[in-house]
Order: C-alpha cells, then sequence, then structure tokens
C-alpha cells in the first residue's frame, strides 16, 4: 500500500463511509503537483501496451484521445465495468472516431498491477474493446499527466491539447445504482468537440480509488 505523507489530499465529494474515504479518496501528492491544465499541449508519451507494442500520442495527431486510468481493483473502476458505463462510453467513443487508451499505473504488487496477458484477459472478461491498454507500472505517464484516482479522464483535441480532465461523471459514489441518471462528463465533452464547440464543461474533480504508484 503506498504510504502517504502530510501533503496527502482528499478527491472527490458525495456521501460516504468513513472506511472508504480513507481506502479511496487519498491522493499521492508527487502526482498532484505533476498535474496539466486545460488548453496546454498533453503531455508526449512512450509506453509499452499489452500486446507489447510501443505506442505514443504522436501517433494519433489529428484525432481526439481519450486517456483513462484503471485498476480492475478499485470498486469506482467496477461500478462503471460492472454497470457496462464504461464500456458503452468506450465503444461510442472510438465508432465516433477517436482514440481510448486505458492506462494501468499501478506499481508492482500494488492493486490493479497487471501485466500485458493480465490486462488482455480482465478487458476481454469485461467486453472492453479499448483502442489499447498502456501499462505503466513506473508511473511515467501517471506522473506527466497528474492522474489521482481510478477512473481519472482526459481529453486530448485533435490538435494536441487537453480539453477535459476529471470525473467520468457526477455521481462520486461506488454504488451501482449512483449510474442511473448520471451526467456523463466524457460523452458531454465529446459531443461538444464533434459540434465544434468548446468543451462546456472541461475541468471536474476526479473521484475513485488513488493511482497506486510505486512508493
Amino acid at each position: 500500500m503506498t504510504l502517504f505523507n502530510r501533503r496527502n489530499l482528499i478527491i472527490g465529494a458525495g456521501v460516504m463511509g468513513a472506511a472508504a474515504v480513507s481506502a479511496s479518496y487519498l491522493l499521492n501528492s508527487r502526482a498532484a503537483e505533476a498535474s496539466v491544465s486545460n488548453g496546454a499541449r498533453a503531455p508526449a508519451f512512450s509506453a509499452r501496451d499489452a500486446s507489447g507494442a510501443t505506442r505514443t500520442l504522436s501517433e494519433f495527431a489529428g484525432r481526439t484521445v481519450i486517456l483513462e486510468w484503471t485498476n480492475n481493483g478499485c470498486p469506482y473502476v467496477r461500478k462503471h465495468y460492472d454497470g457496462g458505463n464504461m464500456q458503452s462510453t468506450m465503444r461510442d467513443a472510438i465508432a465516433g472516431g477517436a482514440v481510448w487508451l486505458s492506462v494501468i499505473s499501478s506499481a508492482p504488487g500494488e492493486q490493479g498491477y497487471a501485466d500485458g496477458a493480465q490486462a488482455l484477459s480482465i478487458a476481454r472478461a469485461a467486453n472492453a474493446s479499448p483502442t489499447a491498454i498502456l501499462l505503466d507500472p513506473a508511473g511515467t505517464v501517471g506522473h506527466a499527466y497528474g492522474a489521482r484516482t481510478t477512473p481519472h479522464m482526459f481529453i486530448v483535441n485533435p490538435q494536441g491539447a487537453i480539453v477535459y480532465q476529471g470525473a467520468i461523471d457526477d455521481r462520486p459514489r461506488a454504488a451501482a445504482s449512483s449510474l442511473e441518471g448520471a451526467t456523463n462528463y466524457v460523452r458531454a465533452a465529446l459531443a461538444d468537440l464533434n459540434a465544434g464547440r468548446a468543451v462546456s464543461t472541461a475541468q471536474t474533480t476526479p473521484y475513485g480509488c488513488s493511482v497506486k504508484y510505486a512508493s
């Protein structure tokens, strides 16, 4: 388990039990310090995917890119996958021409860590088909973006700028029932982009489990 220092922050909102708050909302301060600004150029990266290929942000130049930080053991991630919300959002985004990159930044020995074969197996079992699953066990990509929670979503526009970052929706709870009636910020941002509008809600507070970076 990652050790937290006095500079740790609490992410998210909503009514939760104390145990859930302590387990899921603490964030490593080093990740917070590395956060990026909306409108800024998205940090370049080169990372191995679950199939063994090297993927870079630059290979997707001219396309909308969604980055989703994920951890299969996190109850907040499980909510969105067990309820089909993440898969349907992913599927519709890709059908609309976007690139979807699921990023695993859990360190070896930490919750959510997976090697390539395990990551592909998890995706198959969930009926999820991202463009690629990026393996980031050293946390290089995660720290570059300031990814704090799983899930934590970023959208990069075709010009390479970050136009959305934050939660996938407005229901910061792990209960499956919270999916009903939720506002999906990622869908809304993509609708704005596809219509040629500025993203109306460009930044929200991410919620979920802390990214399990190496200590």
